[in-house]
């Protein structure tokens, strides 16, 4: 067996091992090759708010408290704002308490992870694996099933409600 045939065997068998997860969480999500989109500094800049750049491009965080989407509870999915590339479906979203959006997991294969040490401190900070927009950081004190807390700046995000 090759490297290639290899790696194709290990990919389905997380994809199918993740099966469980989201069809308890209502939304059947298949692990996709996403193809990134490009654009430059200033399409981005002309695209996008100002509060949305800083976060998106600069890695910024918004205020806590401040998204509108912290008392979004309908069913429907979490996109990045940037791309329209769906991130987390609402079955996911939890309430933290921390002042942010916050949920247990994300679809898999549109966010894209790298350590982050700006406090110091060694934490994940994960991406939209369309745009590569900054979105926030995923911490292992979240709910059952994962444990996990994707940690979202609001602003990053909107919201797509389920169509009837």
């Amino acid at each position: 067996m090759n490297r290639r045939d290899f790696l194709r065997l290990a990919m389905g068998g997380v994809a199918l091992s993740a099966a469980p997860v989201l069809l308890r969480a209502g939304a059947a999500w298949a692990a996709e090759v996403v193809t990134p989109l490009v654009k430059s500094d200033a399409e981005w800049k002309h695209t996008l708010t100002p509060e949305q750049y800083d976060v998106l491009r600069q890695e910024g965080t918004e205020p806590p408290f401040t998204s509108p989407l912290l008392n979004e509870h309908r069913d429907g999915v979490f996109a990045c704002v940037a791309c329209d590339l769906a991130l987390f479906p609402s079955a996911y979203k939890f309430e933290s308490g921390t002042g942010w959006p916050s949920f247990y997991d994300a679809i898999p294969g549109h966010l894209q992870t790298k350590s982050d040490y700006k406090i110091i401190m060694k934490r994940t900070e994960y991406h939209c694996a369309r745009c590569g927009g900054h979105h926030g950081h995923v911490f292992d004190d979240g709910p059952k099933p994962t444990g996990l807390r994707y940690c979202n700046n609001g602003v990053a995000l909107k919201f797509i409600p389920k169509q009837a």
